[in-house]
């Protein structure tokens, strides 16, 4: 299928690593050109250099977006590029473990701003050229915002603000054609996961008990997988879609845990 996305620019907050280089990846098959936007200039221009390699343009941007006015720099650096941007997928942050009881407020509001503040602040400074190109946004979430994690707090809250968001966004930008998504990922395989897997005592039978409760097919989502469901909400392809929260999970959230073994 054409998702009608050629020269189209995109920007992905995170977009060097993991999810977002997914999403990177899959937008540039489809002729797309991805702005990456991240904190490590090394990592960006690494993938830049690949793409190119491959026949690819893309576009990289260093910004440190736990600092606010890095978002208004980072969206001027691309519209002095190309004049214009026609979707964005805020990706980037981290589940910190910023939880209740080993927390504090500086932590939290930390948290915060690594986690939704700068996808209201991309949003923010994007607008004026979404509205003329009548893009779309896509927001990354977790499941943690429906489920609960445990120790958490405050990534578990910057999920639930990005899934509000998607549909207040929804509402306010109806009146321009913008049209607004969030994608919810829940156990998805990507660098920073299994670096986390590495650090507990048994990896290999934690990694098999999570995927054991993974109802379709019992394995780890890919972030392939998720970049295919994000670029088709910011294609033309879902031009009567907005407002919802889609959730590319296997299953995991809605559907009964006991369907795995069965």
């Amino acid at each position: 299928m054409d998702l009608q996305l050629f020269n189209k620019i995109i920007i992905v907050t995170g977009g060097a690593k993991g999810i977002g280089e997914g999403i990177v990846q899959v937008l540039a098959k489809e002729g797309a050109i991805p702005v990456i936007v991240g904190r490590n200039e090394n990592d960006n221009q690494k993938l830049v250099t690949e793409l190119a390699a491959k026949g690819f343009e893309s576009f990289q941007v260093a910004a440190e977006l736990t600092r606010p006015e890095e978002s208004e720099k980072a969206v001027k650096a691309v519209i002095e590029k190309y004049g214009r941007i026609d979707g964005l997928v805020n990706n980037a942050g981290v589940n910190d473990g910023v939880g209740l009881e080993n927390g504090d407020y500086e932590g939290f509001i930390a948290s915060l701003h690594k986690n939704v503040v700068h996808y209201y602040l991309m949003a923010h400074y994007a607008l004026p050229a979404l509205k003329e190109s009548k893009g779309a946004i896509v927001n990354i979430s977790s499941k943690t915002a429906d489920t609960g994690q445990g120790g958490t707090s405050a990534y578990a809250a910057a999920n639930g603000g990005r899934n509000a968001l998607t549909r207040e966004w929804a509402v306010e930008l109806l009146k321009y054609g913008i049209r607004v998504n969030s994608v919810i990922v829940a156990e998805c395989w990507t660098p920073l996961y299994e670096r986390w897997i590495e650090t507990l005592p048994n990896p290999a039978e934690k990694l098999e008990s999570i995927t054991a409760h993974i109802p379709l097919e019992n394995r780890m989502t890919t972030s392939e997988e998720i970049a295919n469901m994000t670029v088709f909400l910011l294609s033309q392809r879902s031009s009567h879609t907005t407002g919802q929260l889609i959730y590319v999970d296997g299953g995991y959230v809605h559907l009964d845990r006991a369907l795995a073994n069965s």
